[in-house]
């Protein structure tokens, strides 16, 4: 892999990820860019615990342009983007319309392809083991970073879940604190080593590969299973099974094995609900743990994907239950849903 670190005309950084090391990736931005200006700040809500980043420039983001105006795309033929090489592997930039920005963190693009029509699905073996360098990178990058606490990369695919661009991409944030669904596993953790001297993400892996039933699929160095409480219809959760914490110790042999696994598992969630469907939307979320806090070393790194979509035609809404209490109620039983992503297997 050849990283290459540029800036954009307005000084946000990019980088370049390439599988060849002979890229040159010498291209200007001549786009007129005014300075980024951002009115991000973080408040905490003092009746919950948790924070709210108060983002108000972001309505003014790209809103569903039409492809040939599409932001993600190479420069080419007298069009100015993103990024301004002609085509590129992978890209990285600093996101122009950031949730996190002025010393609270960071916010990041990530695009996995040149190819507008596609999706991760689509990519080759050797181009999402080229994605998981680049988050890797960056997770190593960030946590160099002053005040950002945690990494977060992620993946939103589809109108349903609120894209508002459809290349091929994902974020990165960069929190400047600890996020409370990962403050919760944190917590879970340490109660579990207190009660029972092991570590509470190895039991979770142990009890999905004895009972097998939730078991999508397994290779030899990572393992997708259905989780026991799944809050999604659909939701699967991907662990390497020699435990670490975050992107940064994955050995070799994972690093392989990953890109096979996890886009058979996602082009099984394209075929859940039968042929003639539309792309089934999904969110793709990688969780590691924190840098500083405590409980790191119990904190297993692994990939939560789940889709909004029930069945054909409907989604899963967050009503009452779940939005006002945090109470999920799932129509769809995890041994149901692991089976028929068994079924659908390529």
């Amino acid at each position: 892999m050849k990283k290459t670190s540029t800036r954009l005309a307005d000084g946000r950084e990019l980088l370049y990820y390439d599988r060849r090391d002979d890229a040159v990736r010498d291209a200007l931005d001549p786009r007129p860019l005014d300075a980024v200006s951002t009115t991000s700040e973080i408040r905490h809500d003092v009746l919950l615990g948790d924070r709210v980043a108060i983002a108000s420039h972001r309505q003014g983001r790209t809103y569903h342009p039409p492809a040939d105006e599409c932001p993600l795309c190479p420069s080419r033929d007298g069009r100015h983007s993103e990024i301004p090489a002609a085509d590129y592997d992978v890209a990285v930039f600093e996101n122009r319309f950031p949730s996190l920005a002025g010393g609270l963190g960071r916010c990041e693009v990530v695009c996995f392809t040149p190819d507008h029509d596609a999706s991760f699905a689509d990519l080759t073996a050797e181009q999402a083991g080229l994605v998981l360098e680049a988050w890797t990178d960056r997770t190593a990058d960030l946590a160099e970073v002053p005040g950002v606490e945690q990494v977060f990369c992620f993946e939103n695919r589809g109108a349903e879940i609120g894209v508002t661009l459809q290349h091929p991409h994902g974020q990165i944030y960069g929190y400047p604190f600890v996020t409370p669904r990962t403050g919760l596993m944190l917590r879970s953790a340490a109660e579990h080593r207190a009660t029972t001297g092991r570590n509470l993400f190895d039991d979770v892996v142990a009890r999905e590969l004895d009972e097998a039933v939730r078991v999508v699929l397994a290779g030899a160095h990572w393992v997708a299973f259905v989780p026991y409480a799944a809050h999604w219809p659909y939701e699967v959760h991907l662990y390497p099974k020699r435990r670490v914490s975050d992107l940064r110790g994955l050995d070799e042999a994972a690093r392989t094995e990953f890109p096979q696994v996890y886009l058979e598992l996602l082009r099984r969630f394209d075929r859940i609900f039968g042929p003639g469907e539309p792309p089934t939307p999904y969110i793709s979320a990688w969780h590691q743990a924190p840098f500083t806090a405590d409980g790191r070393d119990d904190f297993a790194l692994h990939l939560e994907l789940f889709t909004v979509r029930r069945t054909s035609g409907k989604l899963k809404f967050l009503a009452g239950s779940e939005s006002g209490m945090s109470v999920f109620i799932n129509d769809v039983p995890p041994e149901a849903a692991a089976e028929r992503l068994r079924e659908v297997a390529s």
